[in-house]
């Protein structure tokens, strides 16, 4: 993600606020994946640099079922 929209001026807005690892937004349906959290991050927030410090917090809302996918929230100032 850095490389290709680092030098657009754009950051992911989650990993920002959170960086710690193994946060996904996607789990395949096969093998208990979500269960293991064994995942990818494919759903993001890309915020340009002036407007990064309006990011409040950013949470993956994983209680969120029903896809294989899960919501990604950002709260601003």
């Amino acid at each position: 993600m850095d490389e290709l929209f680092g030098p657009l001026g754009w950051v992911d807005a989650f990993r920002v606020v959170n960086p710690e690892p193994d946060q996904y937004t996607w789990w395949s349906n096969r093998g208990r994946a979500r269960e293991k959290n064994i995942g990818w991050r494919l759903d993001y927030h890309c915020v340009d640099a002036d407007f990064l410090p309006r990011v409040k917090s950013s949470s993956i809302l994983k209680e969120i079922t029903g896809s294989d996918h899960c919501p990604v929230a950002v709260e601003i100032r």
